[in-house]
């Protein structure tokens, strides 16, 4: 079995920016020339969180509204005491979201549903640049 990785850098905004890598995914897949296998996608640090979603603009306010209820700005999260920061809920929200996903693919093409795409998201309260990790494991 093969195992290659490659790296997806983005520049991110702060408070819940959403960026859809699906095809850049599906790139490093067909690239690896790996027919059936799986990729994982991994976002090192814990306020960024990667997931699947439908990418379009309700759900693109209605995900940061749900993590408002979810994890608050507006609450004293001990984080904040013992690290003098203000991204408690940022970690929070990280923490429920996850930081990696694994995808199978047949016949390399990444096996999403019609409406699915992966996406990363920086939780931070501050623009941060994102490194994700691809794994990409298989056989030729």
């Amino acid at each position: 079995m093969a195992v290659i990785t490659k790296n997806i850098s983005l520049e991110m905004k702060a408070e819940t920016d959403i960026a859809d890598i699906t095809r850049e995914v599906q790139r490093a897949v067909l690239e690896s020339k790996l027919k059936n296998g799986i990729v994982t996608v991994f976002i090192p640090g814990s306020t960024g969180a990667v997931s699947t979603m439908e990418y379009e603009p309700g759900l693109l306010k209605d995900i940061p509204r749900a993590l408002e209820v979810i994890a608050p700005s507006n609450i004293d999260y001990e984080h904040h005491k013992t690290w003098h920061d203000d991204n408690g809920k940022s970690h929070v929200r990280s923490t429920f979201i996850g930081s990696s996903l694994v995808i199978p693919f047949i016949d390399g093409e990444l096996t999403l549903g019609t409406w699915q795409q992966i996406v990363v998201m920086n939780l931070d309260t501050s623009p941060r640049r994102r490194e994700v990790i691809l794994q990409i494991m298989g056989e030729e």
